[in-house]
């Protein structure tokens, strides 16, 4: 039976992907909530049966109770064969039936359910361009995808365990009083209406004190995972009570919302309690006085006194159940700030695989300023011939990144185009684009995976010796031999830690470098390559460098002007145009930026730092 109702519906159903997903808080369920609808409602109609069930029973002992002032013999042969049935209804049909509703709810939705919230968040999430990811906390990101699906799977939980259920249990009380008496249903409404009343009070200001309160809670996350993530800094600079009083601004904030959240539930229980004592007296009370009267039976009332401490009971439940209905809403609501937001770098509506033939780039009045006034690249117009090796250098800000991130498509131009073999980037997949590119970054991080893992990142298909192999030629093979990790795993399987923290920074890099040239892509992007690396190394490994430049076209970033003097073209950047463009010969010659750079550097290294 779990393995049936844990089937019904598949998380991972193929599903049309919304680059804009609705942006209000019960579109956004509905959406999600599709693939459920059938077993939604089939729960509804089971916590609706059970509700039912409860009520029945409830009243049938009233029944009972009259019976019960007749003869014993004479009671058991009139209705025997009715306790009989009603004993094996309770036995057996009665725990079916409520296995069946919880089951649906408990195996049939919500493990799915918050699966399917989780998978398409994050798929959504990894389809968001690199320029979303730097506008925000990592940690903040994760946390959201995180506590966003357990949070509606509770919404949804209590929707059928509590809210229509105890519905159902009320209009059915309501309907078996009036068929006692219908005098019985006035205290009965008059309590209702006021239930109403502070049930509308907690919830307009339940929902907007737990997104507080959730946001808050993301806001330390994101704090406290970006000093975890950047602990060497912390250490190094000596902010461990820096740190401390950043992250505690953001915890006392969290404390202040959760003691306003808190406020509302200590309230809304004092008033709580004092409705429940009007319904019991109202309704008992009643009653009683109506039986007095000889209008009424003892059954009926022994019936309406059970029914109400039911009620008596439930109420509370139904308030903490609603509370956490709208609580767990206010979390979703704020957790859609990240998951909801639209992707607005996506690929064009007929979008093509890019048709790689000589790797020709060609530049048009390329413009991108991060919607800055200054900054970036402006009305850059460049030709890169098929196999050319381009070396590009600049002052910081002068725009030498932003080219690369251009071409990489993390951002589209804010004017002009790119092309590659004729073909706008803009026009192609992200994808084959990507994948027709090899790029080696300065900051040469890692996945917190194996060693294995990271380089057939650059291409999974590989085999073991291609995978060496590329290991070798990136002077990494015998280092990477060497490695253990904390679990005993060695080699190709010694996990690199966080970001390859566990590696130094030349380690880092070489298996970059053999990762890109496993790729073998046909464009290739250079910054800084061998930033990392000492000199003995780098030497080493500038044969590599070259020997993976055949055949390709290059784009190659240096500081260090040694490393890009034999390139075929030299391209100064200057507040985001090219200024210069030859050989390094005819540049020195020239006598303008790129031979004030050269006479100015010390041992070849230009002293600039790249931000743009």
């Amino acid at each position: 039976m779990f393995k049936f109702l844990e089937n019904l519906v598949d998380p991972y159903v193929d599903y049309p992907e919304n680059d804009v997903p609705p942006p209000k808080l019960w579109p956004f369920l509905r959406d999600y909530s599709k693939p459920f609808k059938m077993v939604f409602w089939l729960t509804a109609l089971m916590s609706i049966i059970v509700a039912g069930v409860e009520i029945g029973l409830i009243f049938y002992m009233g029944r009972v109770v009259d019976l019960l002032g007749g003869e014993p013999a004479q009671v058991w042969a009139d209705h025997g064969y009715e306790f009989i049935a009603i004993a094996l209804f309770i036995l057996i049909l009665r725990p079916m039936l409520q296995v069946l509703d919880v089951a649906l709810l408990n195996n049939a939705i919500l493990p799915n359910f918050g699966t399917l919230i989780r998978w398409r968040a994050h798929k959504h999430v990894l389809r968001q361009s690199v320029g979303w990811f730097e506008n925000d906390f990592a940690g903040r990101i994760a946390n959201r995808i995180m506590q966003t699906p357990p949070a509606a799977g509770e919404v949804i939980f209590q929707v059928f365990d509590a809210i229509s259920f105890s519905l159902a249990y009320l209009i059915g009380a309501a309907i078996l009083l009036s068929t006692s008496d219908v005098r019985l249903l006035l205290p009965l409404l008059g309590w209702f209406v006021l239930y109403g009343f502070l049930i509308r009070w907690t919830v307009k200001r339940v929902g907007p004190a737990s997104q507080a309160a959730s946001d808050a809670r993301s806001t330390v996350t994101g704090r406290v995972v970006d000093a975890y993530s950047n602990i060497h800094s912390v250490k190094m600079f000596a902010h461990h009570a820096r740190e401390l009083d950043y992250a505690k601004d953001a915890i006392e904030k969290t404390r202040q919302t959760f003691q306003r959240e808190m406020r509302i539930f200590t309230i809304m229980d004092v008033m709580l309690v004092t409705l429940n004592g009007l319904l019991i007296v109202g309704v008992v009370g009643w009653a009683i006085a109506l039986w007095m009267q000889g209008e009424m039976s003892v059954g009926i009332v022994a019936a309406a006194t059970a029914l109400t401490l039911r009620l008596n009971a439930m109420t509370g439940w139904i308030m903490w159940a609603l509370t956490s209905f709208f609580r767990q809403l206010g979390v979703v609501a704020e957790g859609m700030e990240t998951i909801a937001q639209p992707i607005t770098l996506i690929d064009t509506q007929n979008a093509k695989g890019l048709e790689m033939a000589d790797g020709r780039i060609e530049l048009k009045a390329l413009t991108h300023h991060y919607g800055r006034q200054s900054g970036g690249l402006d009305a850059v117009d460049l030709m890169i011939e098929p196999g050319q090796k381009i070396g590009l250098i600049g002052r910081s800000g002068a725009g030498k990144s932003t080219l690369v991130k251009l071409l990489l498509r993390f951002y589209d131009p804010e004017a002009g185009k790119i092309l590659i073999d004729g073909q706008s980037i803009t026009d192609v997949t992200q994808d084959s684009l990507r994948l027709n590119i090899g790029m080696v970054q300065q900051d040469s991080s890692l996945l917190h995976r194996s060693v294995r893992d990271n380089l057939l990142y650059g291409r999974p298909d590989a085999t073991e010796d291609q995978m060496i192999a590329a290991a070798k030629q990136a002077e990494a093979h015998d280092f990477i031999l060497d490695l253990q990790d904390p679990e005993g795993r060695k080699g190709y399987d010694a996990q690199v830690g966080e970001r390859g923290v566990k590696l130094s920074g030349g380690q880092r890099q070489r298996v970059t470098l053999a990762r890109v040239i496993l790729k073998n892509a046909p464009i290739l992007l250079l910054d800084e390559a061998t930033s990392a690396l000492d000199s003995e190394v780098e030497a080493a490994i500038q044969d590599t460098l070259y020997g993976m430049m055949e055949g390709k076209t290059v784009i190659a970033i240096a500081h260090r002007l040694s490393t890009i003097a034999k390139m075929d073209r030299i391209l100064v950047l200057d507040q985001g145009k090219i200024v210069e463009d030859g050989t390094h010969d005819a540049l020195l010659a020239s006598g303008g930026l790129y031979a004030d750079f050269w006479a100015r550097q010390s041992g070849g290294f230009l002293k600039t730092e790249d931000v743009a």
